[in-house]
């Protein structure tokens, strides 16, 4: 690249307010992406040295999961300074070089935010806990204990038991959502709201061009404490924790979700504002109410960007009827929202082994999801095709896994280093032992191997995202509904007088399918689109797809 494409695309960065909107935006997963200095642990650096292979996919972004000073008894999801960098992943000024090349590549840099609560080792928590007149005494959640002396209320925690903590210091309990050392901030204490906002602006100084917003519906709790409600059996859902945890057995009315939130948020927004092109996504954690809550976050213009909720990170197979009925969901709750979606994370199994698909299939549901209406995240490794790791209980870090082993075993599965070669033991990713064992089944598709196969997986993500950024309708566009008819989901995009008709055969047998009123032109061949046969009708192979758009 020569360096007058580089000063171009670093000034292409700043004039697009709008980048966000239909943005592919690729997750990167600090610890497992790339060990530069031979610790086992990936660092910046080492996404630095990267950072040209992701711009090569055609991207617009990273998202960079946390890399703050922690304990890191969460791995990096307890904070205990939000303007610090953790030694193990290098220095403010790496983050810097890293922050000048991705922009010099075109990519824009987002970082994982968590405001909802902190590590018990970050300062305001120490003040917080070391009695009840301190300045920072209501910034966390703290309560007295029954008369009896047990919880407040029956408030259960996502890693499982009760979500309240004794601490004997200060003769109550506080609240924690997460593990005991994460508790939870007090949102409705306006310093602490500052303070995050502060945070905000401090990265915002130093260059990043957005957030992701971990848990942005856990924010705010009720402010009487009130008891959740029971969920009734048929309606327990172990999307957002595994169905061995009591955590499903509640509605959670009170302990989240609360309307307060919208407050913050806009407050959020309103500091983005105040910059050329910031912009944010947000995790929606519910299994209830995810895309309603999705749609009060998003919309208009005064709350966050984009959310993603957990329909398509389910264990549920996307099936035509299952697309049209989430996408039906999303025209309905979030019309005037931006939704954000991804097959796979750091959080759940690889999708590759959680819906057990063949290579077409992943071909075809990777197609699909750059012609769905929305913003998209891709996980790293996702691209090759990677399944979820088999990792031993001995080797387990996952502090999840360890608590439901072996009903649950955890997100070490799908957080295994990246693979970037075959040549070695640790597949390109250190020079020393890993923090999670490398899988051998990885190496054999890692970045090279398939770098050298035209056909190869990762060729096809190229392709694929290269043909949404070709296409505004894919990108920012409408869509007149998703339909499906069998197994064949369809619809088409407009934008601005352009329409694009897509079509995915979703199963394993061969589907006909009639082109719309119009006339149209087939594009996308570099996908395996097909056209219509002498009859005019499309005549779709298993996991085919069919693109083309109006004359």
């Amino acid at each position: 690249m020569n360096e007058r494409a580089d000063i171009d695309m670093g000034k292409a960065l700043v004039a697009d307010k709008d980048w966000w909107r239909g943005a592919v935006i690729y997750q990167i997963y600090p610890r497992s992406f790339q060990d530069s200095n031979g610790d086992g642990i990936g660092d910046l650096n080492g996404i630095t040295q990267r950072l040209p292979y992701i711009a090569s996919l055609g991207v617009d972004a990273i998202w960079i999961s946390p890399f703050f000073t922690s304990p890191m008894k969460d791995f990096g999801y307890d904070v205990s300074d939000y303007r610090g960098i953790d030694p193990m992943f290098g220095t403010m000024s790496d983050f810097d070089v890293l922050t000048e090349t991705a922009h010099s590549l075109g990519l824009r840099v987002m970082i994982d935010l968590v405001l909802s609560h902190t590590s018990d080792e970050h300062p305001w928590f120490k003040e917080s806990r070391a009695d009840r007149v301190n300045e920072k005494a209501d910034w966390y959640v703290w309560s007295e204990p029954k008369d009896d002396g047990t919880p407040p209320n029956n408030w259960l925690s996502i890693f499982g038991g009760s979500a309240w903590q004794w601490d004997g210091r200060r003769e109550q309990y506080f609240l924690h959502n997460f593990l005991t050392s994460q508790p939870d901030l007090n949102f409705h204490c306006p310093e602490v709201q500052d303070a995050l906002l502060d945070v905000v602006r401090f990265w915002l100084d130093r260059g990043v061009d957005g957030f992701r917003l971990d848990t942005i519906n856990f924010y705010v709790h009720d402010k009487e404490l009130r008891s959740n409600p029971a969920l009734p059996k048929e309606q327990r859902d172990a999307t957002i924790a595994p169905s061995v945890n009591p955590y499903n057995h509640q509605l959670h009315l009170y302990s989240k979700n609360q309307p307060e939130n919208l407050a913050f948020l806009e407050r959020f927004r309103a500091v983005l504002e105040e910059y050329d092109a910031a912009a944010a996504v947000g995790e929606v954690g519910d299994a209830q109410m995810g895309l309603e809550i999705m749609g009060e976050y998003t919309t208009g213009d005064n709350r966050v960007h984009m959310c993603y909720s957990f329909e398509l990170l389910s264990p549920t197979m996307p099936t035509a009827d299952r697309i049209v009925k989430v996408m039906g969901d999303v025209d309905r709750l979030v019309s005037d929202g931006w939704a954000c979606w991804a097959f796979s994370n750091h959080d759940v199994i690889r999708h590759m082994t959680r819906w057990d698909l063949s290579p077409a299939a992943a071909r075809a549901l990777s197609t699909l999801m750059m012609c769905l209406r929305g913003s998209t995240c891709i996980y790293q490794g996702e691209e090759l095709g990677l399944h979820e790791a088999d990792v031993a209980f001995e080797d387990l870090q996952d502090p999840y896994g360890i608590e439901f082993w072996p009903e649950f075993k955890g997100r070490d599965g799908c957080r295994t280093p990246m693979a970037w070669e075959a040549s070695n033991r640790n597949a390109g990713f250190t020079t020393g032992d890993p923090w999670l064992p490398v899988s051998p089944e990885h190496a054999h598709n890692s970045v090279a191997a398939q770098e050298a196969d035209p056909g190869s997986l990762l060729h096809h993500y190229r392709k694929a995202i290269g043909f949404r950024k070709t296409h505004r309708a894919l990108q920012k566009g409408g869509h007149d509904g998703v339909k499906a008819t069998g197994d064949v989901v369809h619809f088409i995009r407009q934008h601005e007088g352009d329409e694009i008709f897509c079509a995915v055969n979703l199963s394993e047998t061969t589907a006909a399918h009639d082109l719309p009123d119009g006339t149209w032109v087939t594009i996308g061949a570099e996908l395996g689109s097909i056209g219509p046969g002498a009859d005019n009708k499309l005549h779709l192979g298993p996991w085919q797809v069919a693109l083309a758009r109006k004359t």
